[in-house]
């Protein structure tokens, strides 16, 4: 028998490949493979603040969206789409922490767009991209705790209502807007603040690193800037908007497909569980009233 070399035959799984390989022009766009995809996660509107029906941006209700994003096969990165001017601190640590810990998980890079205004606790959520890409009207910054009430003693006095609350705990009525102010109260919240505080430059200082390039005192003042300042500061990385600088990166066939929540039997969308328990202990329209003029308030501070 001769010892001349003869090729082997092809394997039945290899033969396969080639074959759908060769008829990859045939598939839909999103089943191919050689066309990049970077799924697109819009986080807009005020931080927190909710009523049933005006839902806040809260990790109950961006969670599924968030872990459908990175979920999606052969994702080159994941974009978020940010137009929030903040609103609660802890809600906003919780997403940005959900989102890095999807990131490490998948090994997936993470660009954040910046649209009318990514401040306060909006400029946190951008923090958990690797990029930031603002456009040149783009509001950036507001690294600063706020906090604020009313004060209706005087007005009590003058009407002639009588104010009667019972506590367990000298600081149980601590800034009640019913009583008059206690200087020592202020003092307190001003303590808790300035420890919130601390903790967002931290994380603003452990996520931007050496790309800052401001004053302590100028970059986390509580002051906003629009795009030239920010980049120059190192609080944003470029001007740019999500389909050019996605086009540029990874080719004008890049798939960009916006994820939204899932959807019921009925098509609608199915909130977390946090936003159903609040239908049953919301008090109706006052809670959305109230909830629309504290959103219309964070908005106003940044001219919108």
């Amino acid at each position: 028998m001769s010892n001349s070399s003869v090729a082997a035959p092809e394997s039945q799984p290899g033969l396969v490949s080639r074959f759908l390989s060769s008829l990859g022009w045939l598939l839909p766009p999103r089943f191919r493979a050689d066309i990049p995809v970077v799924p697109v996660v819009r986080l807009s509107g005020v931080i927190g603040v909710s009523s049933p029906l005006r839902p806040g941006l809260m990790l109950a209700t961006t969670a599924k969206t968030l872990e459908r994003a990175f979920s999606v096969r052969k994702a080159r990165a994941v974009a978020l789409v940010i137009n929030s001017p903040g609103g609660s601190p802890s809600q906003s640590h919780l997403i940005f922490r959900r989102i890095r810990q999807l990131s490490e998980e998948k090994k997936i890079p993470v660009l954040a767009f910046i649209e009318d205004v990514g401040a306060s606790g909006g400029y946190m959520l951008a923090c958990a991209a690797d990029e930031i890409i603002c456009d040149d009207y783009s509001i950036v910054g507001s690294i600063g705790v706020v906090g604020g009430s009313f004060g209706f003693d005087k007005l009590m006095e003058k009407i002639g209502v009588e104010r009667r609350l019972y506590t367990s705990g000298d600081s149980k009525a601590m800034l009640d807007p019913f009583l008059p102010e206690k200087p020592e109260d202020v003092k307190r919240i001003k303590a808790v603040q300035k420890d919130i505080h601390a903790h967002f430059i931290a994380l603003v200082k452990a996520r931007r690193g050496a790309r800052l390039k401001g004053a302590d005192k100028v970059l986390f003042s509580g002051e906003f800037w629009t795009a030239t300042n920010a980049i120059e500061l190192g609080l944003a990385d470029h001007r740019g908007d999500l389909r050019s600088c996605l086009r540029e990166r990874y080719g004008d066939k890049v798939r960009m497909p916006l994820i939204s929540a899932e959807k019921s039997f009925f098509g609608r969308k199915v909130p977390g569980i946090g936003l159903l328990q609040r239908f049953g202990d919301s008090p109706g329209l006052a809670a959305d009233l109230i909830s629309a003029l504290e959103a219309r308030a964070l908005w106003s501070r940044y001219g919108l």
